[in-house]
């Protein structure tokens, strides 16, 4: 029964925490030349994450590109931070809830 529980939950975050990681890149490579920015594409990954696959990384179109062929756009990756953030402090309020009703069932059990 603990197996399952939190597992939507997990596999989430671990998502969150893949486009944290390309976001980071993105910002550290802001500079390089001829870098393009990577993301993933958040929906579709959700829809299809499956346990234990990483996320289809995907370079981003539609982006200004500067005369040194990078096109990271810190604006955008301001708000992904800020939108990971979220989407993690979400997910982790889910989760200890979660682990809280679990608890609670199981000292209520005990008192039987």
């Amino acid at each position: 029964m603990l197996e399952n529980v939190g597992a939507t939950i997990e596999q989430y975050m671990n998502l969150v925490s893949a486009r944290q990681k390309l976001v980071a890149s993105n910002i550290a490579n802001a500079d390089t030349p001829g870098y393009q920015t990577k993301d993933i594409d958040f929906k579709a990954e959700l829809e299809n994450q499956m346990p234990g696959l990483k996320p289809n990384v995907i370079e981003v179109s539609g982006l200004k590109t500067k005369n040194d062929g990078n096109n990271v756009d810190m604006d955008r990756e301001a708000r992904l931070l800020a939108e990971n953030a979220l989407r993690f402090s979400v997910a982790s309020s889910l989760a200890h809830s979660e682990i809280s009703t679990i608890r609670t069932a199981i000292e209520e059990a005990g008192k039987v």
